[in-house]
């Protein structure tokens, strides 16, 4: 069962929880290259001022203990994708294992098919992430593929997975 957590929207007072939670490298490399590292206070700053911008809300930090201790987003897309949401997440080293990830992931999922025009919500984990395969999978996910060698990272290929899950 999960520890206790809230979803909520990112604020300025939590960019130093931001920073010390997200400036870790056992994080850094499950995400894509837009996700910095080291994670400085700059970073920090310039990501809650971009999640605070979007209406609605589609960003959030996972708050555990009244700090911010990781981050879960959808991203909508656009052109002939626009029914489609891509998922992103994180969480705090300190957090892991709890359950917080995926029940975090299923309330996103529910709050993305409640307020945005969309039909599915899918991610990319890493071929080298089974955690958070895992993650998808207990949140409901299906594997729809497996790219080869499509993710370039620390100066090697990766496999791309496309989880998704649809609108019930």
């Amino acid at each position: 069962m999960a520890s206790y957590f809230t979803l909520r929207p990112w604020a300025p007072a939590d960019l130093p929880s931001l920073v010390r939670y997200a400036n870790n490298p056992a994080i850094a490399r499950y995400m894509n290259d837009q996700f910095p590292h080291p994670y400085t206070e700059e970073d920090g700053r310039d990501f809650i001022a971009m999640a605070m911008e979007e209406t609605p809300i589609n960003i959030m930090a996972i708050e555990v203990g009244g700090e911010a201790v990781g981050g879960i987003g959808l991203h909508v897309r656009a052109n002939i994708e626009r029914k489609n949401a891509e998922l992103g997440y994180w969480l705090g080293e300190p957090f892991w294992g709890q359950g917080i990830i995926t029940e975090a992931v299923r309330q996103m999922v529910d709050y993305g098919f409640r307020t945005f025009d969309i039909t599915r919500i899918f991610a990319r984990p890493f071929g080298t992430n089974p955690r958070s395969q895992r993650v998808l999978e207990k949140a409901g996910f299906v594997l729809e593929a497996r790219f080869e060698k499509t993710f370039f990272k620390h100066g090697q290929y990766i496999d791309e997975l496309i989880y998704a899950v649809r609108r019930p």
